[in-house]
């Protein structure tokens, strides 16, 4: 989720009014369980651990014995099989974000030896998505990422406004006339519906599963649906479903309704404020004075003069006000890469003051750069497309964002028109659930929030919990997105509640490892980047 397309992929999200299901699937046949043939997964060293298989679903609930979807799949078996309880099915988030290689990449370390030795850990491409009969709104990748990077990142201008609008219609109708028949069943319902069924082809009575961002969307339309078939949840960087969902009647894009904004706002406040504790000594940014006043002079600046600056291959980038938000809202993932983002911001400001051509890419904007070429078909990210409102007033985009940056300056904008294409495709999946979302799980769950996450705003932890009869809510006092990697505290009663279900009390509070601008967040960084 660093790269731009893949940012611009889980992000260009908004919906057209869905249909609420009725008693579709079980007036029909029951769908037959899928076996899983797990063979390896090809001669890469690195996979070696891994097995890798596909099965069939049902592309359509309502006909179980009709066409099918394929679902890719991938395991680390568990290390201590004497002793195994059963499979952690896992979701990294998006919408639109493959769990083969989440597994693949972070299987082995996001997770702690016992949880390794004791589950298996499955990750799989949700349908439309990855190696899971993909989405395409373009005939070729090259094609789809000329029109993904011809706009800015997000317009400011009137003229860029209608630009953006332009470009959505063109892309809604693209994503509709290439990808209607696959977008038409690819709602977070059905996915759940294959998961279901994924669980019974492994042999679990009951789900285990770890759900991160989009990931607790899927897992609260699971508790929904099959509240009876969970055996435990762990549900980290929570998305309010009824934000999600439009099912609270606010009728705003999106992009506004699920707060990110707001998040990233909050997030970016504290970003400056950290950065003013630390000093000129370990932020390069509070050297040039208050780093707020700092940063907010640097943006109105490159709204009129953006900095071209120089790649290590030769290749220059020029960096606008919008691009300059946009990896902020990158970094902001991870506050072990904060350190990055100020230097930065320290060398746009001194190349603009000297007035320097040629001037040398921050290492921040390198690793935003170096991700360009990625390939992820916006249609794969699309699921509120067609199963959450859109506003039906598009030209109404320039106002909502407007009053999105007043409440949430530069990031309520950033965020604000991202669902923008949804409101040009015409296309609903029939068998959406958008609510009501309270639900009837016995369990315990777990249910993490991270104090100031940029992408999946705090507030939306605790009425998310209110949700389940038993959930505990543990709250990660730090930065970033999720609690992945960032805390050895959460992790040890994230293993404790998956191998004996005793779950920590509610209202439990974890520190993070490290704190932003420090030796440790230097040597976390360069961990993350090693994995």
């Amino acid at each position: 989720m660093s790269s731009r397309t893949a940012l611009r992929v889980s992000a260009l999200l908004a919906g057209l009014a869905l249909v609420v299901p009725g008693v579709t699937a079980s007036a029909a046949p029951k769908p037959a369980m899928p076996k899983i043939n797990w063979g390896s997964c090809g001669d890469t060293p690195a996979l070696k651990p891994f097995q890798c298989a596909t099965v069939k679903v049902p592309t359509d609930y309502d006909h179980p014995r009709g066409p099918t979807t394929t679902i890719a799949l991938t395991r680390l078996p568990a290390g201590d099989p004497a002793r195994r309880i059963g499979t952690l099915f896992t979701n990294p988030g998006g919408p639109g974000g493959p769990g083969v290689p989440f597994v693949q990449q972070l299987g082995q370390t996001a997770y702690s030896p016992q949880v390794r030795a004791q589950f298996d850990i499955l990750g799989f491409d949700p349908r439309g998505v990855g190696q899971s009969d993909p989405a395409t709104c373009y005939r070729t990748e090259a094609e789809e990422h000329k029109v993904l990077t011809s706009q800015p990142e997000f317009p400011v201008t009137r003229a860029e406004e209608r630009s953006a609008i332009g470009w959505g219609v063109g892309v809604g109708l693209n994503c509709s006339a290439r990808a209607g028949d696959k977008l038409a069943h690819m709602s977070t319902a059905n996915v759940a519906r294959d998961l279901d069924l994924l669980r019974q082809s492994v042999g679990d009575d009951k789900l285990t599963y770890f759900g991160y961002s989009y990931g607790t969307y899927l897992g609260a339309t699971y508790a929904k649906l099959f509240p009876t078939k969970v055996r435990a949840l762990v549900l980290d960087g929570t998305l309010n479903p009824a934000w999600y969902s439009g099912s609270d009647g606010d009728q705003r894009p999106f992009g506004v309704r699920i707060r990110q904004g707001d998040g990233a706002a909050e997030a970016f406040t504290q970003f400056k404020a950290e950065c003013k504790m630390a000093g000129p000594a370990r932020c390069s940014l509070a050297k040039l004075g208050d780093p707020s006043t700092v940063v907010e002079n640097l943006f109105e600046r490159l709204k009129t003069h953006p900095v071209v600056v120089t790649q290590p291959d030769g290749t220059t980038t020029t960096v606008t006000y919008q691009v300059a938000v946009f990896v902020a809202f990158q970094n902001l993932y991870d506050p072990a890469g904060w350190s990055n983002l100020a230097d930065m911001y320290s060398q746009l400001v001194t190349s603009a003051k000297s007035k320097t051509a040629g001037v040398k890419a921050p290492a921040a904007l390198i690793d935003w750069t170096k991700h360009r070429e990625e390939y992820a078909s916006l249609a794969q990210g699309m699921q509120p497309c067609i199963e959450s409102p859109s506003t039906g007033r598009p030209l109404s985009y320039p106002a909502y964002a407007d009053a999105a940056d007043k409440a949430a300056p530069h990031f309520g904008r950033l965020r604000a028109w991202l669902s923008l294409p949804c409101e040009f495709l015409p296309i609903r999946d029939a068998d959406a659930f958008k609510g009501p979302w309270p639900n009837q799980v016995k369990p315990p769950v777990l249910v993490i929030g991270t104090r100031y996450d940029p992408a999946t705003p705090y507030q939306a932890t605790r009425p998310y919990s209110d949700l389940f009869p038993d959930a505990r809510m543990l709250t990660v006092e730090g930065f970033g997105h999720t609690a992945l990697f960032k805390s050895s505290c959460a992790d040890a009663r994230i293993t404790t509640y998956l191998t004996t279900l005793k779950a920590p009390a509610d209202g439990t509070s974890c520190q993070q490892d490290y704190k932003p601008f420090t030796a440790a967040a230097a040597v976390a960084k360069e961990t993350h980047e090693n994995r």
